[in-house]
């Protein structure tokens, strides 16, 4: 199915369902690293950096070394040295103030070269080797818990410490020192929440960045299988349980996307007091007969 869902010049509105059991799947740093929310409804709130970031990662392990598929915003990348690599490329290293055409050509071999630039665009612009600025086809939203959650976070313990002179000490019998108590810290978490994000596909920036039919099967790939190549010890249990996606049969769309994305509710089994697995909900999908748009289900199992 991934594979006929590849024709970039048709525009793509998608809903992205994904979990979380026992983990924390965005840390808010404002927040002691408790699990982003709602402040008013208490909704669980994953935004579109992070999951970004996840689909970078993606698509930095199983196409490493791939032409096209370099990664601009790596995990402690240094951004000016990749856009660098343009100005060399384009033998123009020792330009200090490029002209307007010199810009273009930078940002084109960018989008060129990198994935993540051609798909969700950047800011590029600098001082020194400017390549200016892209719009990328694929947006998205903050995915948002469809009911409210309850960030926790519980005290651990390390019974090692970093430093001889860490916490209280007592003298050993051969008169050394270690620690007579280990170190606290804390690790936040959700018992469980559905999350749900909206994205689109506008195939109109994509002529402009340079999108193929390959580009758009990774990234459909990425989303089912992001979690399972990023595992993390704080992020629990994560998978994803649903990719709906509406293909438009033509470039600027057939219907608009709010229509599309209300015929599919979630909702809690009436019979659920406290949801903690993905069987607690269910997924409803109205009827609908809508020409030239066809909706697929990439997670078929």
């Amino acid at each position: 199915m991934v594979g006929l869902l590849n024709d970039e010049n048709k525009r793509y509105d998608f809903l992205l369902v994904f979990d979380v059991k026992d983990g924390n799947p965005n840390g808010d740093p404002d927040a002691g690293n408790l699990p982003r929310v709602d402040s008013e409804t208490n909704e669980g709130l994953v935004t579109d950096v992070a999951l970004k970031r996840k689909i970078r990662n993606y698509v930095h392990l199983t196409k490493s070394g791939e032409n096209r598929f370099d990664i601009y915003v790596k995990n402690r990348g240094i951004l000016s040295q990749e856009q660098a690599k343009a100005y060399e490329a384009l033998g123009l290293e020792n330009v200090e103030k490029p002209a307007a055409t010199v810009v273009k050509d930078a940002r084109e071999w960018m989008c060129n070269q990198y994935y993540d630039t051609r798909m969700f665009g950047a800011v590029m612009s600098g001082k020194k080797y400017n390549a200016g600025q892209v719009k990328g086809p694929i947006q998205l939203t903050f995915a948002r818990s469809v009911d409210p959650i309850m960030p926790l976070d519980m005290t651990i313990t390390r019974v090692a410490l970093t430093n001889a002179n860490d916490g209280q000490k007592e003298e050993t019998e051969d008169g050394g020192v270690e620690a007579k108590h280990g170190t606290f810290g804390r690790k936040a978490y959700v018992p469980y929440g559905l999350y749900v994000a909206y994205g689109y596909y506008t195939p109109s920036f994509a002529k402009q960045t340079g999108v193929q039919s390959e580009d758009l099967e990774v990234f459909w790939k990425a989303l089912i299988n992001m979690w399972d190549l990023d595992r993390s010890a704080a992020r629990g249990q994560m998978a994803t349980r649903a990719l709906y996606v509406f293909e438009h049969d033509s470039e600027y769309g057939n219907a608009p996307a709010h229509v599309l994305f209300d015929k599919i509710s979630i909702t809690k089994k009436p019979e659920v007091l406290v949801t903690r697995k993905f069987s607690d909900y269910d997924i409803n999908i109205k009827s609908f007969d809508i020409d030239g748009i066809k909706m697929h289900n990439l997670v078929d199992y």
